[in-house]
């Protein structure tokens, strides 16, 4: 192994400007209101990077140089302060802030290493290094942790024409025993969400936007509305006053509002009109009607509960108290996390672009009637942009995603921008608070307290629709695996892979299978064979009911001889297989390609299908339901529920040929022609194959 060449004399040095202690922030863009001048300087301990974190969702970080030793935290400065503003040598991109923010927990642990090696990293050797990869497999169980903590060490040579201090003096690559040899993985390793989480979760969100929101939101703007300004009693008038209102509790059976057991002097001031201090003075009344009614939580406000569960209210009442369960604070909070579930699991959305959801970013596209037929949501997208600060991006969404972006308008007051700013319910809350909206993680802890709040009100109301656990253990939800679990969904539509290219805002194809999963991680392979599962079931149905043998159609033979074939493979010893594993073999075994459908059932022979060219790879060797031509093709079989679906569309050209005023010439040719092609196919002869185009 040979050392590389110092740094030509031309290389990159501190700027002349640090003997007088240069902004470390000077070359990067900073948030509106920031001033350069107020920023860090090199010679701080602890640099403030929330000045550059130009994201409305990110979290304050700061580099905290006095957690390396003494002997390198020049280098670890001089290698920061190049990455934040200094020039790019040459085959390297400038990183984002937080991805230096990332990437400096792996400088600290290599230079934590290096201080007991050398005083200075040009001392280092190949040996060296190679302890430090032997130091790694000790400490670090996790194979990609410990590639994370080489391309962390590997910065010093890569970056060694900015560090007048002195970085590696050669390429850790080329050191015997660096690396582990593993490959490279693509694939998107984000857990989908299980069916069994996804489901009744789901279920849950939407309960609070369409039946639960009503009763939050009216209890959030009596929290917000302040008292009616109004003719305090005089201290005479008090004591009557007081009375009458104790009174109308007492004869309704309605406790007193209070906390712990005890009235609330200040809701009974609320209530009453009079001040705090001028009830304290007839506490013996307050106490004579608790001792009748007794003390129940303090409420937000009086009004019913409207929203129903199984016809019965879903709550007693929303309290005032940030520290009860149903409680307006933690309601809000739960509500606000129902309306993100629905967003990030139906826009396709990623975090940062869901955050940054403003008020007034939803657009409803209506007909002539007024009814609503399109909805679109604006906001700003991160990934793969020039512009740190996102570009203007639209999404095209469903009306219950469009629901919450309403609630969520409605939660907040009107002067907030950000939808997902943090509620101001909880004692404490800051509005000045250095993040103006939920970080990532913040999310992440509420999602799944909004999980752990669903199963406590159904154990308390014993119900039976709560979130099961996977595998023995509650499911950890994080925000990426929405958008993720998402594009399964998709791909395993037909045509799906293209739509979610479109949706997902991914330049190709490739990528697009790339994230939702790629043949090579099993994901096309294990949405083939839920497929095949799904069409094994349907034709072990259809064959117990005979159905196979009422088929119609030019490939009508063909379909039942397969099917009964396929009906003889599946019994056992005069059983019926129905274990999905042993059904899941014998389509993979003696699969009779046979596929339902709408309008036809393919009888698939790849020699005379029209729907696709020759092909190679066996994978490919399946109709294409988007070429389908099942007017023309020798393929098509027909069951009941298929004939009824093609006498449908010819009552619906029955329709539009009848209509008035008369159809234009042309297009009344069109519909008397597929009207004798339908009807010609459904009185197949099959000793007069239908011509093909």
């Amino acid at each position: 192994m040979t050392p590389a060449p110092e740094p030509a004399a031309g290389a990159w040095q501190l700027p002349a400007a640090a003997a007088s202690d240069p902004f470390v922030l000077h070359g990067c863009r900073l948030k509106p209101g920031c001033r350069l001048e107020e920023t860090s300087r090199f010679s701080d301990e602890v640099w403030n990077l929330a000045p550059a974190m130009l994201k409305q969702h990110e979290r304050r970080l700061i580099l905290d140089f006095q957690l390396i030793p003494d002997t390198h935290r020049q280098v670890a400065k001089e290698l920061c302060h190049a990455m934040l503003s200094g020039p790019v040598p040459g085959g390297e991109k400038r990183p984002a802030v937080a991805t230096i923010r990332t990437a400096f927990t792996e400088y600290i642990r290599f230079l934590r290493w290096a201080a007991d090696r050398a005083p200075r990293l040009d001392a280092l050797g190949g040996k060296d290094l190679e302890d430090y990869q032997r130091y790694l497999m000790r400490s670090l169980a996790a194979a990609s942790a410990r590639q994370s903590a080489r391309a962390g060490a590997r910065k010093f040579w890569l970056w060694r024409s900015c560090l007048p201090s002195g970085g590696l003096t050669f390429d850790p690559v080329h050191t015997d025993g660096w690396g582990e040899g593993t490959a490279h993985q693509p694939e998107n390793a984000t857990a989908r969400i299980p069916e069994q989480v996804l489901g009744p979760l789901f279920v849950w969100a939407m309960r609070f936007i369409n039946d639960f929101s009503a009763d939050i939101l009216t209890a959030d703007r009596t929290w917000r509305t302040p008292p009616a300004a109004a003719d305090r009693p005089s201290y005479g008038q008090v004591p009557g006053q007081l009375r009458r209102w104790l009174d109308k509790r007492v004869a309704s059976g309605r406790p007193l509002p209070g906390w712990r057991g005890t009235p609330s002097m200040t809701a009974l001031a609320h209530a009453t009109g009079c001040s705090r201090i001028s009830l304290s003075r007839h506490r013996h009344m307050i106490d004579e009607a608790a001792a009748l009614v007794g003390v129940s939580p303090q409420a937000v406000t009086d009004q019913p509960i409207r929203g129903r569960l199984d016809g019965k209210p879903w709550i007693e009442a929303i309290l005032a108290d940030p520290s009860e369960r149903d409680s307006l604070a933690n309601l809000a909070r739960l509500l606000q996390d129902a309306c993100y579930v629905v967003l990030a699991f139906l826009s396709g959305a990623r975090d940062s672009e869901i955050k940054h959801l403003q008020r007034g970013n939803l657009t409803i596209e209506r007909d002539h009637d007024g009814t609503p037929y399109r909805w679109k949501m604006r906001s700003r997208a991160f990934k793969a942009e020039a512009d740190p600060t996102g570009v203007p991006a639209t999404w095209r969404i469903g009306e219950p995603a469009a629901q919450a972006i309403i609630v969520l308008e409605q939660l907040q007051p009107a002067t907030v921008r950000y939808l997902f700013t943090p509620l101001a319910h909880t004692p404490g809350a800051r509005p000045d608070a250095a993040s103006h909206v939920l970080t990532s993680g913040a999310t992440n802890t509420r999602l799944n307290r909004l999980i752990d709040w669903i199963n406590d009100y159904c154990q308390r109301h014993r119900r039976s629709d709560g979130i099961p656990p996977v595998d023995a253990a509650p499911w950890h939800l994080t925000n990426r695996q929405f958008r993720r679990t998402l594009a399964w969904y998709i791909a395993r539509r037909p045509g799906g892979v293209i739509a979610g290219a479109l949706a997902y805002r991914h330049h190709c194809i490739h990528v697009f299978e790339g994230y939702a999963g790629t043949s090579q991680s099993g994901f096309r392979a294990e949405v083939e064979s839920e497929q095949a599962l799904a069409r094994g079931e349907h034709l072990m149905t259809a064959i117990d009911a005979h159905e196979h043998t009422q088929l119609t159609g030019p490939a009508a033979d063909e379909a039942a001889r397969r099917l009964e074939a396929f009906g003889a493979r599946a019994h056992f010893q005069g059983t019926i297989v129905l274990d999905e594993t042993r059904l899941r073999r014998l389509m993979a075994r003696h699969d009779p390609a046979v596929y339902p459908g709408q309008y036809v059932t393919c009888v698939h022979d790849h020699s005379k299908a029209l729907c696709e060219k020759a092909r190679t790879q066996r994978s490919e060797l399946l109709p294409d339901h988007g070429g389908c031509k099942p007017l023309t093709c020798r393929n098509v079989a027909l069951t009941s529920q298929n004939t009824a679906a093609w006498q449908r569309e010819i009552d619906r050209i029955d329709r539009r040929i009848a209509s008035r005023p008369p159809l234009p010439p042309l297009l009344q040719h069109r519909l008397e022609t597929r009207r004798a092609e339908i009807t010609a196919l459904l009185r197949h002869d099959p000793a007069t194959p239908p011509e093909t185009t």
